[in-house]
C-alpha cells in the first residue's frame, strides 16, 4: 500500500477579503459616528489603508474590518496590522494579509511533528507548504489534530489528503 499525504498551506480566498471589504465599507458610510471622520478602508492586493479623522475612528475601521472578515470565515491570524500612524490631517492604518508558510514557521511546524507526532510520520518542505507523509491515515489525521492545537501564528489548512 502506498503512503498516504496532505499539505499543509496556509491561504485566503481573496473573493471573501474583497465582500468582507465591501460590507465593512457599506457599515462605515451607514454609521452615525463614522460620519464626519473621513473614515474609508481600501484593499489593493494584499495590502488594507484604513483611514480616518482621529486614531480612536480608524481603529473603531479596524474593528469592524476585523467582524467582517471573522463572519466571512476568515481567521485574524492571517491579518498582519501595524500601528496607526498621521498623515496630514488624517490618520492612517495599513494591514496586509499574510499568506503561504515562511520558512521559519515551517522549520517549527516540521519539528513539532517530529517531535511530538506520531513516529511513522514525515515531513518535507515545499516552497511555502508542508507536505505530510505516512503510511497509516489515522497517523496524519493525529498530526493534523496536533497541528491545529498547536500555538503558532498562521491560518492553516490541510489539502490534498490521500
Amino acid at each position: 500500500m502506498a503512503d498516504s499525504s496532505f499539505d499543509v498551506v496556509s491561504k485566503v480566498d481573496h473573493m471573501e477579503v474583497a465582500n468582507a471589504i465591501n460590507q465593512a465599507t457599506k457599515e462605515i458610510s451607514q454609521r452615525y459616528d463614522f460620519k464626519d471622520a473621513g473614515a474609508s478602508v481600501d484593499l489593493s492586493g494584499e495590502k488594507l489603508m484604513m483611514k480616518a479623522a482621529s486614531e480612536d475612528r480608524v481603529l473603531a475601521v479596524l474593528d469592524v474590518v476585523q467582524s467582517k472578515l471573522i463572519k466571512r470565515g476568515i481567521s485574524l491570524k492571517s491579518l498582519d496590522t501595524g500601528e496607526p500612524y498621521q498623515s496630514g490631517k488624517e490618520v492612517r492604518l495599513e494591514a496586509s494579509l499574510k499568506e503561504g508558510i515562511d520558512q521559519a514557521n515551517a522549520k517549527k511546524l516540521s519539528k513539532l511533528i517530529r517531535d511530538e507526532g506520531p513516529k511513522s510520520v514525515k515531513s518535507q518542505i515545499q516552497g511555502d507548504e508542508l507536505r505530510v507523509t505516512s503510511k497509516s491515515r489515522d497517523d496524519l489525521q493525529a498530526t493534523m489534530q496536533l497541528l491545529r492545537g498547536a500555538d503558532i501564528d498562521l491560518d492553516l489548512q490541510f489539502v490534498n489528503f490521500r
